[in-house]
């Protein structure tokens, strides 16, 4: 058996998972691919609407490994809530890669969301990193989850 050599999120303390309204996570591992195939299409937000319907826009760059951002929607106690979301793409042995992405949320919203059957994070969050392996292995994107569970159609469905 292999020593276990894959690294992990690091939290800011107020999203740090389980003391949060609602977190998932997301990880897929591939084989022959690499870092170096996935960052580009990660860290680069032009590229993000070939392989994911339901993002254009990122709140920063990162730099290869990680990215992370955060958001926050003002309101009163119903609508409030903060968000943060880390990436963290990592070269295993074997040619192998993993993309893991997760999200922290705070708030009544994000209340309301943990509890919704079945979960719109977890399955765009799917979404986001099966494009991710289809576009670095030059493949179209095809059915998505949240089309596929009748959640709603992405901009580019539509």
């Amino acid at each position: 058996m292999s020593s276990p050599t894959q690294s992990a999120i690091i939290w800011p303390q107020e999203f740090l998972p389980g003391t949060t309204s609602n977190f998932v996570t997301n990880e897929v591992i591939a084989s022959n691919l690499s870092t170096s195939q996935i960052w580009p299409l990660l860290s680069n937000i032009s590229k993000w609407t070939s392989y994911y319907n339901n993002e254009s826009v990122a709140p920063q760059d990162g730099k290869p490994g990680r990215i992370a951002w955060s958001a926050h929607l003002e309101g009163g106690e119903e609508e409030s809530v903060s968000v943060y979301h880390a990436w963290l793409v990592e070269d295993l042995s074997g040619g192998r890669v993993s993309i893991l992405t997760q999200e922290s949320q705070n708030g009544k919203p994000a209340e309301e969301l943990a509890r919704r059957k079945p979960n719109k994070v977890l399955l765009g969050h799917q979404d986001w990193c099966e494009g991710l392996l289809m576009a670095a292995r030059g493949m179209e994107t095809g059915e998505t989850n949240l089309k596929a569970a009748g959640l709603g159609a992405y901009p580019k469905d539509m």
